[in-house]
């Protein structure tokens, strides 16, 4: 790490060491000025979480302030545990926004270039991915041959991300010339974290604890590698079928980090949320990378994408689905709004039900 960094996380560190909030964060448990009305409207888009059923947590923050903040149903159901601002979910593609962050970091250190040809880090691969750069993997411009639709149909064992570059160099083809059309890749975010690894001469998950989880306080969140971390007020994951809820909490590509490998809470993604406002973990320019209109595309609800982030106006967002979680995190900055859903259950994915939940806090 820099020394200009040092200086800006080193008041994080310490912050996280004596239990104070970061700026822009409350005290955990204490509403901030909801009215009944508002309450009643938000419990009703909830009530299908709420009970002896798989669960959700749910933060509002409004000028960086925590208006709601608390958990519905359970995040473990044999256990009977409830979900809580501190139960830890699978963010799933959620995850991209910290791998892209870790690039960004690494750029702004001088320790790689967004033009870098990808093929620099990762040479094993074969001539199709001769024009592909860590721009356009960022952006979903690479073309790159989604992995889950090749890889074998019966995996000894989870893939991981060294896993997901074996299955490509395999794949001397691309969708598309890169950098020439959009289509959204899980393969290129997999990449992205094994060149996290060889520019940074660590491995990924240590790479985001040590620089970003850390630093800002967040230390529940772990990109989760079995045998090796674990996971603190862990939310196991479900889906319903025939009436009746079964745990579906891994998948083969459950593994995969740099795609969707985060554990995190609400509590932990608030104290994120924060360090979006200012410089204290990336700079100024670095921001404007993630929340630039880096590719139009064709996608509903996503007009553009920037670096592990959709936008659409003046949300920026991000969702995510995994076999039985599903999560958004949505933010207006102009209005120093944040909906962050996460839920442990294969139901239809929460986005509306935060854009919901966002108008009733929005100026009218």
């Amino acid at each position: 790490m820099n020394l200009s960094r040092t200086v800006r996380v080193l008041p994080l560190l310490l912050m996280a060491a004596l239990s104070l909030p970061t700026p822009g964060h409350a005290q955990a448990g204490k509403p901030v000025g909801a009215d009944a009305g508002r309450d009643a409207a938000i419990a009703a888009l909830m009530q299908r979480y709420d009970g002896q059923v798989p669960g959700a947590s749910l933060l509002v923050l409004k000028d960086g302030q925590p208006v709601v903040e608390r958990g519905f149903g359970l995040a473990n159901l044999e256990d009977r545990i409830p979900a809580s601002p501190e139960t830890n979910y699978r963010l799933a593609s959620v995850s991209k926004q910290f791998t892209a962050a870790s690039i960004l970091l690494l750029a702004e250190d001088g320790k790689l270039r967004l033009e870098d040809p990808i093929k620099r880090w990762l040479p094993s691969l074969p001539a199709a991915a001769d024009a592909i750069t860590i721009r356009h993997l960022l952006s979903h411009t690479s073309g790159l041959i989604d992995y889950e639709e090749v890889m074998p149909a019966d995996p000894k064992g989870q893939l991981h991300d060294i896993d997901v570059l074996r299955i490509l160099e395999g794949q001397d083809r691309t969708y598309f010339a890169p950098g020439s059309s959009y289509r959204y890749s899980n393969s290129g975010y997999a990449l992205l974290a094994l060149i996290v690894g060889k520019a940074s001469g660590q491995d990924f998950a240590g790479f985001l604890r040590q620089h970003i989880f850390l630093p800002l306080g967040m230390a529940d969140t772990v990109a989760l590698e079995e045998g090796i971390s674990t996971v603190v007020n862990r939310a196991y994951g479900y889906s319903e079928t025939d009436g009746r809820w079964q745990r579906t909490d891994q998948s083969p590509t459950s593994a995969v980090l740099g795609d969707g490998g985060i554990y995190s809470s609400i509590k932990d993604l608030a104290r994120w949320d924060a360090a979006l406002y200012d410089e204290r973990l990336l700079k100024q320019s670095s921001l404007d990378l993630a929340f630039s209109h880096a590719t139009p595309t064709d996608e509903p609800d996503v007009p553009y994408y920037g670096f592990g982030w959709r936008i659409n106006g003046d949300a920026v967002w991000h969702s995510g689905e995994s076999i039985g979680f599903r999560n958004v995190i949505v933010r207006y900055p102009k209005e120093k709004l944040t909906v962050i859903l996460l839920s442990n259950r294969n139901d239809p994915e929460p986005y509306r039900t935060a854009l919901q939940i966002a108008a009733l806090f929005r100026a009218r």
